[in-house]
């Protein structure tokens, strides 16, 4: 990254412009200010582009953060830097003094951290871009490992309900099992019976006619 590869920054309240650095000359203010006007104030990031520029916001909390960068410069970069700038605003203003400033009142003040800043990220913009890609892979694998462990929930609750219904199958399997043995047996008592009832009449039959035949019991004549 060359020292062209931010152009401008400020600090601004709602749409107060507080502080300011730039040392170029340009319509960038003027685009930048009207960016601002029509800034979605809450808490968010947003890019816009224009002209091979890109218009990078921070918003928090009512105070917007803007740094604009030549198009070759990675969003996430362009992002480090306002988070940079955020965090050191807050901390030498953070205790009232911002939300009393008057327009442009700080850029005296606050200018040359916001130089610094610049200077910072310009010179650490390769490790800062590994940086952030760690970070956005960690992110992504945290972001995995939290969708495995809710679809590991759901497939849980998926197997409690399956193990459920199994068990109720099991309960109705041996309910049948026990009604069928019951029945099984029941019907065994039942032809049992009816076999002896057969077998009673024909042995009844056999006493009849033995007995007609031989005119009593005794056939030995």
């Amino acid at each position: 990254m060359t020292q062209e590869s931010f152009i401008y920054s400020f600090v601004a309240r709602g749409v107060m412009i507080l502080a300011e650095y730039t040392e170029f000359t340009g319509n960038f203010q003027s685009i930048a200010s009207q960016c601002l006007q029509r800034l979605p104030f809450s808490n968010n990031k947003f890019t816009y582009n224009c002209d091979h520029h890109t218009f990078n916001f921070l918003v928090e909390d009512g105070y917007a953060y803007c740094v604009v960068a030549k198009e070759s410069v990675a969003k996430q970069v362009s992002i480090a830097f306002l988070e940079r700038l955020k965090n050191d605003f807050k901390k030498k203003y953070g205790g009232g003094k911002a939300d009393t400033a008057m327009a442009k009142s700080l850029s005296k003040e606050f200018g040359p951290a916001m130089k610094e800043h610049m200077q910072y990220v310009i010179d650490h913009a390769d490790e800062i871009e590994k940086l952030l890609k760690v970070k956005a892979q960690v992110s992504e694998v945290k972001s995995i490992m939290l969708e495995n462990i809710d679809k590991a929930m759901d497939r849980g609750e998926k197997l409690d309900i399956l193990t459920e219904k199994t068990e109720d199958l099991r309960s109705q399997a041996q309910e049948f099992k026990k009604q069928g043995t019951h029945i099984r047996r029941k019907m065994w008592f039942q032809n049992m019976k009816i076999k002896l009832i057969v077998l009673a009449v024909l042995l009844l039959l056999v006493l009849v006619v033995w007995v007609s035949v031989c005119q009593g019991f005794d056939c030995t004549n």
